[in-house]
Formats: structure tokens, C-alpha cells, sequence
């Protein structure tokens, strides 16, 4: 069959973010997996960036930065960080980014960040549907549980005793008694 995978693809999948209602991986997980520095993939992409648009890849905004720098605790960029905002690439601009660094690394490594894209689909496919067969038993249930009401009030209903009019008599008597 083919070689073992380099990275696993779980691996790659969870550097998948949604960001911007977009599955994106960020520029420096990106260059890490493609074996080249952060500054090398960007330069590549400014250099070719007709080959670029904004579905592929797009920069984020300050607060999208600060918002994602909190929540994975990267540096500050006082102390050696980043001093630009990193761009956010979809998977055909993680794909592209491959084919302009034309690298044997990148080239092999592209195969598995579309394969981690499309397993993360299927997943996310999945528990739509999931939730969709949820969503139908939960209405079977509830109106299930609505005639099981119902039975019970009607058997609650057979259990109590009959009201019995005043000043009718028990038992039999004559047509006589009655009028």
C-alpha cells in the first residue's frame, strides 16, 4: 500500500479553527506542517497572491487575533511574537499553499490536511444527521407520551365509581315505584 501516514490526521484536524463561520487552519500551523517557517509561506502567498482570494485565505482583524491569542495563549507580540496578523487559510488555500511552495514536504503533507478537511466534514455531516434522527424520535415521543396520557385518564376515568343520582333507589323496583 503507501507509505505511513507523516502526521496523523487527527493531528491536523485539531488545528482546524472556525473562524468567521469558516473551517480554516491559521499560517503558522500551516508552515509547521508543510516543514517551512511562518515568514517563508506568507512571503509566498503576498508573491503569488492573485492565486489567492479571499475564499482561500484572508487576514485576521485585531480583535479576531487578540480573541484567538487568549484563547490559545500564544506570545505576546512585546516579547518576540507576532508583529503582523496571521492569515487564516480555507482548505483549497491550505491546498494552493502547497502548490507555491512547490516543496516535496508540502506537496506530500497537502494530502493529509485535505484528508483531515474532509474527515472533519464527514463528522460534522454526520452529527447533523444525527441530530435530525433525534429531533424525529423526540416528536414520536412526545406524542407517544401524549396517548399515554390519554389511555390513563381514559382508565382513571372507568375506575372511578358512577355518580349516582339522589333519590333514586338501589336495587330493582316496579313501574309502579318509579312514577
Amino acid at each position: 500500500m503507501g507509505k505511513p501516514a507523516l502526521i496523523p490526521i487527527d493531528a491536523i484536524q485539531n488545528r482546524i479553527l472556525l473562524i468567521r463561520g469558516q473551517r480554516v487552519m491559521m499560517d503558522y500551523d500551516l508552515a509547521a506542517l508543510y516543514g517551512v517557517t511562518t515568514a517563508r509561506l506568507n512571503e509566498q502567498v503576498r508573491r503569488n497572491i492573485e492565486r489567492f482570494p479571499e475564499d482561500f485565505v484572508f487576514q485576521l482583524g485585531k480583535q479576531e487575533f487578540a480573541a484567538l491569542m487568549s484563547q490559545f495563549a500564544t506570545s505576546n507580540v512585546g516579547r518576540g511574537g507576532r508583529r503582523k496578523l496571521p492569515f487564516a487559510f480555507t482548505e483549497h488555500g491550505a491546498i494552493m499553499a502547497a502548490s507555491v511552495l512547490s516543496s516535496p514536504r508540502a506537496v506530500e503533507v497537502s494530502v493529509y490536511v485535505v484528508r483531515a478537511f474532509v474527515r472533519l466534514r464527514e463528522l460534522l455531516a454526520s452529527n447533523k444527521e444525527l441530530a435530525k434522527k433525534l429531533d424525529e424520535l423526540e416528536r414520536k415521543l412526545s406524542s407517544h407520551d401524549r396517548t399515554i396520557v390519554q389511555l390513563v385518564n381514559a382508565i382513571r376515568d372507568l375506575m372511578a365509581p358512577p355518580e349516582r343520582k339522589k333519590n333514586r333507589p338501589i336495587g330493582f323496583g316496579s313501574w309502579e315505584e318509579k312514577k
